[in-house]
């Protein structure tokens, strides 16, 4: 098992996962990342949703940001 810096946690498989409401899941992958950011949407395996916070704050960044940005600086 190994903790990636700011990512999942990755774990020779094949694995079973029991979730708190007593489902239990398995992946016969050879290694298996397992989300612990709590974002992914296929949890508890990783969709790499870690990657889309920011380092400063570990917030999810909000894409609406960025559009006001770009906005502002068309010039016309």
């Amino acid at each position: 098992m190994t903790q990636e810096p700011d990512g999942p946690m990755l774990i020779e498989g094949p694995v079973e996962v029991k979730l708190a409401d007593g489902t239990v899941v398995r992946s016969d992958r050879p290694t298996v990342a397992l989300c612990v950011c709590r974002r992914s949407r296929i949890y508890p395996w990783c969709d790499t949703s870690h990657r889309r916070r920011t380092k400063a704050t570990g917030e999810a960044m909000d894409e609406e940001a960025g559009r006001g940005d770009e906005a502002a600086g068309s010039g016309g």
